[in-house]
């Protein structure tokens, strides 16, 4: 009996899933350092994998700013190849264009050759349209990192009470990959000086018994943890 071959969407999102392990296992010390270039060298369809660099954008950067993880010339020109197969389109929307630039502000920072981004992004901030403003904040996760330039660069009360409605709404629908993403940006805002009115903790927790299993989640809630810890540390 003969099978279909998977959709080149499942061949996709399957490289995402594997590099988020990847980034994940770094990040948390389970896996040795295996940065884009091990996983494009080892990837059965090396397009695809490139095609993951570019869905996570700075999240392969995360071991690295986080966890002092070494970011090699090899991993800066898989990145810079992942930008010359799919280079940023005049029609991408502005969070592909925020994730573009901080990815190649990371490279740069890395040692790695320059690339060029899509235009300027559109800036946005939260006013009473809370859950359109937190849906937007969710698809830019991966730029809630330290020392990333974002849409949030000075984040407030009104942008932290924001996102604590945003998560709590997310677990609420059992959407835990988007509490996940909106529960680090709020760990991300609490360490810039706007404190969250959640237990962070409890949410993380939550997440990891209840959550979709998937590794990108996974990455999400290791990150936010991360950031996290660091906000503790620096207000102890």
């Amino acid at each position: 009996m003969s099978y279909p071959d998977p959709s080149p969407h499942a061949v996709y999102a399957a490289a995402v899933e594997s590099l988020a392990g990847r980034v994940l296992g770094a990040l948390t010390g389970t896996r040795g350092p295996a940065g884009p270039a091990r996983h494009v060298e080892e990837a059965g369809d090396p397009k695809a994998a490139l095609a993951a660099v570019r869905v996570l954008g700075p999240d392969v950067f995360a071991p690295a700013l986080l966890a002092g993880a070494a970011f090699g010339p090899a991993d800066c020109e898989a990145v810079t190849e992942a930008f010359r197969v799919f280079p940023p389109g005049p029609d991408d929307p502005p969070e592909t264009v925020w994730r573009d630039r901080a990815t190649a502000a990371l490279l740069t920072r890395h040692g790695g050759d320059p690339v060029a981004p899509g235009a300027q992004p559109v800036s946005r901030t939260p006013r009473h349209r809370w859950r359109i403003w937190a849906g937007w904040m969710a698809r830019l996760s991966p730029l809630a990192l330290p020392g990333v330039t974002g849409p949030l660069p000075e984040p407030d009360a009104r942008a932290a009470q924001a996102l604590a409605m945003g998560t709590t709404r997310a677990l609420l629908r059992r959407d835990h990959p988007t509490a996940a993403r909106l529960a680090r940006w709020a760990a991300y805002a609490d360490g810039r000086g706007a404190p969250c009115t959640l237990d962070l903790g409890a949410v993380l927790d939550h997440i990891e018994l209840c959550g979709s299993g998937t590794a990108r989640t996974a990455l999400d809630t290791a990150i936010a943890r991360r950031l996290a810890a660091g906000s503790e540390r620096r207000t102890a």
